[in-house]
Protein backbone atom coordinates (compact mmCIF):
# COMPACT_ATOMS: atom_id res chain seq x y z
CA UNK A 1 0.00 0.00 0.00
CA UNK A 2 1.21 3.51 -1.26
CA UNK A 3 2.14 5.79 1.66
CA UNK A 4 1.24 9.39 0.95
CA UNK A 5 1.79 12.76 3.39
CA UNK A 6 -0.48 15.50 2.94
CA UNK A 7 -0.04 18.55 4.23
CA UNK A 8 -2.62 21.77 4.47
CA UNK A 9 -6.46 21.94 4.70
CA UNK A 10 -6.70 22.24 8.58
CA UNK A 11 -8.08 25.55 9.91
CA UNK A 12 -8.86 26.52 13.57
CA UNK A 13 -11.87 28.86 14.36
CA UNK A 14 -11.72 31.87 17.17
CA UNK A 15 -14.98 32.96 18.21
CA UNK A 16 -17.51 34.46 18.39
CA UNK A 17 -15.87 37.62 20.40
CA UNK A 18 -18.67 39.04 22.63
CA UNK A 19 -18.02 42.59 24.05
CA UNK A 20 -19.72 42.19 27.29
CA UNK A 21 -18.75 45.52 28.74
CA UNK A 22 -16.71 48.64 27.33
CA UNK A 23 -13.37 46.97 29.44
CA UNK A 24 -14.68 43.40 28.16
CA UNK A 25 -13.88 41.55 25.35
CA UNK A 26 -14.16 37.20 25.09
CA UNK A 27 -13.71 34.45 22.50
CA UNK A 28 -16.69 32.35 23.14
CA UNK A 29 -15.17 29.32 21.07
CA UNK A 30 -13.18 27.42 19.40
CA UNK A 31 -13.14 25.04 16.92
CA UNK A 32 -10.48 23.11 14.95
CA UNK A 33 -11.45 22.59 10.81
CA UNK A 34 -10.57 19.06 8.98
CA UNK A 35 -11.04 20.36 5.31
CA UNK A 36 -8.57 17.72 4.21
CA UNK A 37 -10.85 14.73 5.29
CA UNK A 38 -12.39 15.07 1.69
CA UNK A 39 -9.18 14.62 -0.13
CA UNK A 40 -7.87 12.02 2.64
CA UNK A 41 -11.00 9.75 2.29
CA UNK A 42 -10.94 9.88 -1.06
CA UNK A 43 -7.12 8.37 -2.02
CA UNK A 44 -7.87 5.79 0.61
CA UNK A 45 -11.30 4.52 -0.69
CA UNK A 46 -9.87 2.29 -3.30
CA UNK A 47 -7.65 0.77 -0.86
CA UNK A 48 -4.43 1.27 -2.43
CA UNK A 49 -3.08 4.38 -0.58
CA UNK A 50 -2.86 5.52 2.86
CA UNK A 51 -3.31 9.26 3.74
CA UNK A 52 -1.16 10.55 6.70
CA UNK A 53 -3.07 14.24 6.77
CA UNK A 54 -1.52 17.48 9.11
CA UNK A 55 -1.96 20.88 9.38
CA UNK A 56 0.72 23.54 7.44
CA UNK A 57 1.21 24.37 11.20
CA UNK A 58 2.47 20.72 12.22
CA UNK A 59 4.49 20.76 8.90
CA UNK A 60 6.68 24.12 9.70
CA UNK A 61 7.53 22.81 13.16
CA UNK A 62 9.06 19.92 11.88
CA UNK A 63 12.47 19.71 13.77
CA UNK A 64 15.67 19.12 11.95
CA UNK A 65 15.83 15.87 10.25
CA UNK A 66 12.00 15.33 10.22
CA UNK A 67 11.41 16.43 7.05
CA UNK A 68 14.07 13.98 5.72
CA UNK A 69 12.79 10.90 7.22
CA UNK A 70 9.14 11.79 6.20
CA UNK A 71 10.72 11.70 2.54
CA UNK A 72 12.37 8.69 2.80
CA UNK A 73 8.89 6.76 4.86
CA UNK A 74 6.24 8.14 2.47
CA UNK A 75 5.64 7.92 -1.56
CA UNK A 76 4.02 10.55 -2.38
CA UNK A 77 3.77 14.17 -0.64
CA UNK A 78 0.84 16.51 -1.75
CA UNK A 79 1.00 20.46 -1.02
CA UNK A 80 -2.44 22.34 -0.56
CA UNK A 81 -2.55 25.64 0.49
CA UNK A 82 1.42 25.90 1.91
CA UNK A 83 2.42 29.19 1.19
CA UNK A 84 6.39 29.37 0.99
CA UNK A 85 7.22 30.64 4.30
CA UNK A 86 6.14 27.28 5.76
CA UNK A 87 9.21 25.81 4.03
CA UNK A 88 11.92 28.98 4.51
CA UNK A 89 11.19 29.72 8.08
CA UNK A 90 11.20 27.90 11.06
CA UNK A 91 10.20 28.96 14.70
CA UNK A 92 13.81 29.09 16.27
CA UNK A 93 13.91 32.04 13.90
CA UNK A 94 11.62 34.02 15.98
CA UNK A 95 12.83 33.04 19.72
CA UNK A 96 14.88 35.53 21.51
CA UNK A 97 16.65 32.36 23.59
CA UNK A 98 18.08 30.96 20.85
CA UNK A 99 19.60 34.52 19.79
CA UNK A 100 23.54 34.71 19.92
CA UNK A 101 24.95 31.04 20.54
CA UNK A 102 24.76 28.59 17.61
CA UNK A 103 24.43 29.79 14.55
CA UNK A 104 20.41 29.41 13.46
CA UNK A 105 20.54 27.39 10.41
CA UNK A 106 18.66 24.08 8.98
CA UNK A 107 17.88 22.33 6.60
CA UNK A 108 16.85 24.07 3.03
CA UNK A 109 13.24 22.12 3.24
CA UNK A 110 12.61 23.53 -0.51
CA UNK A 111 15.73 22.05 -2.00
CA UNK A 112 14.60 19.07 -0.08
CA UNK A 113 11.55 18.50 -1.70
CA UNK A 114 12.67 19.34 -5.04
CA UNK A 115 16.11 16.69 -4.35
CA UNK A 116 13.74 14.31 -3.29
CA UNK A 117 11.55 14.49 -6.48
CA UNK A 118 14.47 14.77 -8.87
CA UNK A 119 15.41 11.21 -7.06
CA UNK A 120 12.37 10.05 -7.46
CA UNK A 121 9.44 11.06 -5.12
CA UNK A 122 5.91 11.84 -6.68
CA UNK A 123 4.27 15.34 -5.60
CA UNK A 124 0.90 17.10 -5.63
CA UNK A 125 0.76 21.07 -5.51
CA UNK A 126 -3.06 21.99 -5.06
CA UNK A 127 -4.32 25.23 -5.29
CA UNK A 128 -5.90 27.67 -2.85
CA UNK A 129 -5.41 31.37 -1.78
CA UNK A 130 -2.08 30.56 -0.55
CA UNK A 131 -1.15 28.41 -3.01
CA UNK A 132 1.12 28.83 -6.16
CA UNK A 133 1.66 33.05 -6.08
CA UNK A 134 -1.43 33.20 -4.20
CA UNK A 135 -3.54 35.87 -3.09
CA UNK A 136 -1.68 39.30 -3.20
CA UNK A 137 1.52 36.98 -3.73
CA UNK A 138 1.37 35.17 -0.57
CA UNK A 139 1.95 31.56 -2.25
CA UNK A 140 5.15 32.86 -3.10
CA UNK A 141 5.86 29.02 -4.86
CA UNK A 142 7.06 30.80 -7.85
CA UNK A 143 9.59 32.81 -6.08
CA UNK A 144 11.54 29.57 -4.98
CA UNK A 145 13.56 27.08 -6.51
CA UNK A 146 9.92 24.88 -5.75
CA UNK A 147 8.85 26.65 -9.55
CA UNK A 148 11.61 23.78 -10.81
CA UNK A 149 9.56 20.87 -10.21
CA UNK A 150 6.16 22.09 -10.79
CA UNK A 151 3.94 21.67 -14.14
CA UNK A 152 2.96 24.91 -14.74
CA UNK A 153 4.37 28.74 -14.55
CA UNK A 154 3.03 31.07 -11.23
CA UNK A 155 2.39 34.43 -12.49
CA UNK A 156 4.35 37.36 -10.42
CA UNK A 157 1.28 39.00 -9.34
CA UNK A 158 -2.36 37.89 -7.51
CA UNK A 159 -3.47 34.85 -9.25
CA UNK A 160 -7.12 34.21 -7.81
CA UNK A 161 -9.97 34.13 -10.26
CA UNK A 162 -12.97 33.46 -8.16
CA UNK A 163 -16.77 34.02 -9.09
CA UNK A 164 -19.63 32.97 -7.66
CA UNK A 165 -21.59 31.19 -10.38
CA UNK A 166 -18.16 29.05 -11.25
CA UNK A 167 -16.33 26.81 -13.78
CA UNK A 168 -16.15 23.16 -14.49
CA UNK A 169 -13.17 21.55 -16.31
CA UNK A 170 -12.75 21.22 -19.75
CA UNK A 171 -10.47 17.98 -20.75
CA UNK A 172 -7.53 18.63 -23.63
CA UNK A 173 -6.29 15.32 -23.33
CA UNK A 174 -9.09 13.10 -22.23
CA UNK A 175 -7.29 10.25 -23.19
CA UNK A 176 -4.44 10.52 -20.58
CA UNK A 177 -4.68 7.55 -17.68
CA UNK A 178 -5.25 10.56 -15.31
CA UNK A 179 -8.87 11.05 -17.02
CA UNK A 180 -9.37 7.93 -17.53
CA UNK A 181 -13.61 7.03 -17.25
CA UNK A 182 -13.95 10.70 -16.31
CA UNK A 183 -16.52 13.05 -17.18
CA UNK A 184 -15.36 16.63 -16.56
CA UNK A 185 -18.64 18.14 -17.92
CA UNK A 186 -20.16 16.66 -15.19
CA UNK A 187 -18.50 18.74 -12.41
CA UNK A 188 -20.34 21.06 -10.53
CA UNK A 189 -19.11 24.72 -9.90
CA UNK A 190 -15.64 25.35 -9.30
CA UNK A 191 -15.67 28.71 -7.38
CA UNK A 192 -12.33 29.84 -8.31
CA UNK A 193 -8.56 28.59 -9.17
CA UNK A 194 -5.04 30.40 -9.54
CA UNK A 195 -4.26 31.48 -12.72
CA UNK A 196 -0.55 29.61 -14.14
CA UNK A 197 0.40 29.14 -17.12
CA UNK A 198 1.81 26.28 -19.23
CA UNK A 199 5.01 24.94 -18.91
CA UNK A 200 7.03 23.76 -21.66
CA UNK A 201 8.23 19.93 -21.75
CA UNK A 202 4.80 19.18 -19.05
CA UNK A 203 1.27 18.49 -20.08
CA UNK A 204 -1.90 20.17 -19.58
CA UNK A 205 -4.59 17.64 -19.34
CA UNK A 206 -7.53 20.14 -17.94
CA UNK A 207 -8.53 23.65 -18.41
CA UNK A 208 -11.20 25.77 -17.06
CA UNK A 209 -14.52 26.37 -18.83
CA UNK A 210 -13.82 28.05 -22.70
CA UNK A 211 -10.48 29.44 -20.81
CA UNK A 212 -6.85 28.65 -21.82
CA UNK A 213 -5.90 28.57 -18.16
CA UNK A 214 -4.70 25.03 -16.71
CA UNK A 215 -6.86 23.03 -14.74
CA UNK A 216 -4.68 20.15 -14.11
CA UNK A 217 -0.87 19.52 -15.32
CA UNK A 218 1.76 17.01 -15.24
CA UNK A 219 5.60 16.50 -15.84
CA UNK A 220 8.19 15.07 -15.14
CA UNK A 221 11.34 16.24 -13.25
CA UNK A 222 14.04 13.33 -13.05
CA UNK A 223 12.79 10.41 -12.15
CA UNK A 224 9.87 11.86 -10.01
CA UNK A 225 6.17 12.72 -11.58
CA UNK A 226 4.42 16.13 -10.62
CA UNK A 227 1.11 17.03 -10.45
CA UNK A 228 -0.25 20.48 -10.19
CA UNK A 229 -4.54 21.11 -9.85
CA UNK A 230 -5.34 24.92 -9.75
CA UNK A 231 -7.92 24.95 -7.43
CA UNK A 232 -9.03 23.93 -4.13
CA UNK A 233 -9.26 19.94 -3.30
CA UNK A 234 -12.20 21.16 -0.37
CA UNK A 235 -14.28 24.02 0.72
CA UNK A 236 -14.01 26.61 -0.10
CA UNK A 237 -13.55 26.68 -3.81
CA UNK A 238 -14.42 23.01 -3.37
CA UNK A 239 -17.44 23.03 -1.70
CA UNK A 240 -19.24 21.98 -4.37
CA UNK A 241 -16.27 19.73 -5.86
CA UNK A 242 -16.40 17.23 -2.35
CA UNK A 243 -19.62 16.00 -3.19
CA UNK A 244 -18.77 15.57 -7.01
CA UNK A 245 -19.76 11.88 -7.89
CA UNK A 246 -16.12 11.10 -9.24
CA UNK A 247 -14.26 12.94 -7.24
CA UNK A 248 -12.86 9.86 -5.47
CA UNK A 249 -12.35 8.75 -8.62
CA UNK A 250 -10.62 11.79 -10.49
CA UNK A 251 -8.11 11.14 -7.33
CA UNK A 252 -7.35 7.45 -7.27
CA UNK A 253 -6.50 8.03 -10.78
CA UNK A 254 -4.13 10.92 -10.04
CA UNK A 255 -2.61 9.15 -7.31
CA UNK A 256 -2.36 5.94 -9.36
CA UNK A 257 -0.54 7.27 -12.00
CA UNK A 258 1.80 9.16 -9.86
CA UNK A 259 3.14 6.63 -8.52
CA UNK A 260 2.86 4.50 -11.34
CA UNK A 261 7.07 3.49 -12.62
CA UNK A 262 7.86 5.56 -16.04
Amino acid sequence: MAKIYYVGDWAVMLGPMFAETPFNYAWKGTDLFNYGRWLKEALEAGGEHQVTSVPTWEFYRLEPGRYEAILAEYDAVVFSDVEAKNFQLAPQFFDRSKFGGKPLTFPDRVRLTVEAVQAGKAMMFLGGWLSFNGEMGKGGWGRTQLREILPVECLVQEDLRESTEGWSGRATKPRHPILAGLDLKTMPPILGYNIVKPRRGCEVLATWGDSSDPMLAVGQFGKGRVLAYTSDPAPHWGCNFVYWQQYAKFWQNAARWLLAKS
